[in-house]
């Protein structure tokens, strides 16, 4: 049989959800909510606690608790990479236009904004393992967060790395002032002669650390992060890219769509 707190707690969540407590909506008190559910004041901090770890309130020190306004929703497909792909040939002026956060969020260009940060390291034996290369091959990290220009809080934590060698024959991708690159990744290894065949997703769900859980602007607590490491394969099968992507699972959708081949007739 659920807690007392736990029947609060669904009921005052099927208010926010139904609009009848709206993101900005200052939350009863808690005097009120002892009176009208006939319970002790922990038991209502408990059923609180449990919509605060959910990411749907928020207490403001000194003024009271509210219904958090909720983030954009990110739907990310295993489309988008084929979109990116069928970009690569066409003009700036149209892969300038919008890039993969656009498409995955609906969003446009001016309603976001950006930030890039590159540095030099040497391969661990996670990511030597991962490109098939000796342990201490030079890398271009590259970090990059991408948010609504009304937020604080990034879509994702991402983390890409290349081989230094396989992109250094272009000097402006190893400047991280030329970002955001127009056509994305797919674009910058295009320049260099490189043609992405394969894209590996492996996807795993766990507590966020407090430090994504502070960058991400969730809670610590009650809600999962989807953490995929991305792996670009070349058409001669030599990995070009790892990607690391932390998303907030209180606000991503991930759709992986599979053609299955027809019997046949």
């Amino acid at each position: 049989m659920p807690a007392k707190y736990e029947l609060i707690s669904d009921e005052l969540r099927q208010m926010i959800s139904s609009g009848e407590l709206r993101p900005g909506d200052r939350m009863p008190i808690e005097a009120a909510l002892v009176e009208r559910y006939k319970v002790s004041g922990p038991t209502i901090r408990q059923a609180l606690a449990v919509l605060r770890a959910e990411g749907l309130i928020e207490s403001r020190h000194g003024v009271g608790t509210f219904v958090r306004t909720p983030h954009v929703k990110v739907r990310r497909t295993d489309e988008r990479y084929q979109w990116e792909k069928n970009r690569v040939h066409e003009p700036e002026s149209v892969r300038r236009s919008t890039g993969a956060t656009e498409h995955d969020t609906g969003l446009k260009m001016p309603d976001l904004a950006f930030s890039a940060k590159y540095t030099e390291i040497e391969a661990d034996e996670d990511l030597a393992d991962a490109f098939a290369v000796p342990t201490g091959t030079r890398l271009l990290q590259r970090d990059y967060r991408t948010r609504p220009r009304n937020s604080s809080a990034p879509f994702n934590l991402s983390r890409s790395y290349l081989v230094y060698d396989h992109v250094a024959s272009n000097p402006e991708l190893l400047d991280e002032d030329r970002e955001p690159w127009p056509g994305g990744t797919q674009h910058q290894l295009f320049t260099v002669g490189i043609e992405v065949a394969t894209i590996r997703e492996e996807v795993e769900a766990r507590p966020p650390t407090v430090h994504e859980a502070a960058e991400l602007g969730m809670p610590t607590e009650g809600v999962a992060v989807f953490d995929i490491r991305k792996t670009s394969i070349d058409t001669t099968g030599r990995v070009v890219e790892v990607a690391d992507v932390v998303l907030p699972g209180d606000r991503t959708q991930l759709v992986y769509t599979t053609n299955l081949a027809l019997w046949p007739r």
